[in-house]
């Protein structure tokens, strides 16, 4: 059996719009923007996103579920994802609705505000998986089995963490200093937990896709479906399975519909199946072959920049300074018990905030510069703080009955 796991994670953060100051204490509206055009307008972002990546890349899921039987695939989706698609996008749930009922999708779970929260509160972390897993019962009827943090972010006390809160499985990348000598292309037991899976990205194949399909001044380029296939084979020469992880996105937002990568998806799908005993299998089908020995993450690894560390969201005094303030706010803000802060507090939680302030150069540079809404690291870390000052002013008011 020569296997590919396909993994898709879909996200879109709740951006805060460009808040002054001057609305501290005036203006309780964080995330919606009344000039449409606006970077941070969250609805034309998400319409954006929604013509060139969801809408195609959701046609050739189904299309491939419907044309081949032994056709699967998993996918996360955070719940901001989910708040947005339901205000601007219904139909997008009805279809991954119906793609869920036919078994051969399955939904990975993670934090409901696609957060850092594990290395800030852990409790907050687990409220907020929870909160994800039950938006699934609830739309999907399905609880999930297979966890995965936040940007990959994980190490040995994240595994440990998810197998506490009942999971099965867990995805990581497949980053060759952690391997060394070993292949992703096999299922590892996480270290310091009693059963807990770890699927490991392939992240040369997965990158192959998501990132250099496009790019012709890569030496490999064009990427066509036989020369893939050709390295597909030769990884299963060396495991049971490739794991191709990447974003939703790469379809018709990071590559886009001019480069051909619909067209080479729809190829690479029907040519494995057509192949002998080839095959496609979702996460929890890839942790039910067992693992092959033990691997250990004593520091944390992501798959983001070319460190795959934290530095992405926690490299600079702006980053630490912006999350040290929010995570402060989290006991009192809870002990309102007014939903609306806890929701606005939660959507702060979002890593993509922090992923703004980033002040990384070069080609690192270039990709948190492209997914910014805002003109600089700095400007995205003022804002970020008046929200903050508006939302200790608000703290400051619904608790003050309570004080006297």
């Amino acid at each position: 059996m020569r296997g590919i796991c396909l993994y898709l994670h879909i996200h879109q953060p709740f951006r805060y719009r460009a808040y002054s100051i001057f609305d501290v204490g005036n203006d309780e509206n964080y995330f919606f923007d009344s000039n449409y055009q606006s970077k941070q307008s969250n609805e034309r972002i998400f319409r954006k996103v929604a013509e060139k990546s969801y809408y195609p890349t959701f046609d050739l899921l189904e299309r491939n579920l419907e044309k081949h039987p032994g056709f699967k695939f998993s996918l996360s989706i955070t719940g901001v994802w989910l708040d947005q698609a339901a205000m601007w996008a219904p139909d997008l749930i009805s279809r991954l609705k119906k793609m869920v009922k036919t078994g051969r999708v399955e939904l990975v779970a993670e934090t409901y505000y696609h957060s850092m929260s594990f290395f800030y509160d852990q409790a907050e972390f687990r409220a907020q998986v929870e909160q994800q897993v039950a938006k699934f019962q609830d739309l999907f009827g399905v609880k999930p089995k297979v966890f995965r943090n936040t940007e990959f972010a994980y190490n040995d006390a994240v595994g440990k963490a998810v197998e506490e809160l009942g999971f099965s499985a867990c995805l990581a990348e497949g980053w060759d200093r952690i391997l060394e000598w070993r292949s992703p292309n096999f299922v590892y037991k996480a270290a310091g937990t009693k059963r807990l899976k770890l699927l490991l990205k392939n992240y040369r194949l997965s990158d192959d896709i998501a990132f250099r399909f496009s790019d012709r001044s890569w030496k490999d380029w064009p990427l066509t479906v036989e020369k893939y296939e050709r390295w597909l084979s030769d990884a299963c020469l060396n495991g049971n399975v490739v794991n191709l992880f990447m974003d939703f996105e790469t379809f018709g937002e990071h590559q886009w519909a001019e480069t051909g990568i619909f067209k080479f998806m729809d190829r690479l799908i029907a040519s494995w199946l057509g192949q002998f005993d080839n095959r496609f299998l979702t996460v929890s089908e890839e942790a039910a072959l067992g693992p092959v020995g033990e691997l250990s993450m004593p520091s944390t690894v992501t798959w983001a920049d070319t460190e795959r560390d934290l530095s992405a969201w926690m490299g600079n005094r702006l980053q630490d300074e912006a999350m040290s303030l929010l995570y402060s706010l989290r006991p009192r803000v809870l002990e309102s018990k007014n939903p609306r802060l806890i929701e606005d507090f939660r959507k702060l939680t979002t890593s993509d905030h922090a992923y703004y302030m980033c002040t990384k150069y070069w080609n690192d540079g270039d990709v948190h510069a492209y997914f910014s809404a805002y003109d600089s690291p700095y400007d995205a870390f003022m804002y970020f703080l008046n929200v903050l000052r508006s939302l200790e002013y608000r703290l400051d008011h619904e608790m003050a009955p309570r004080k006297s």
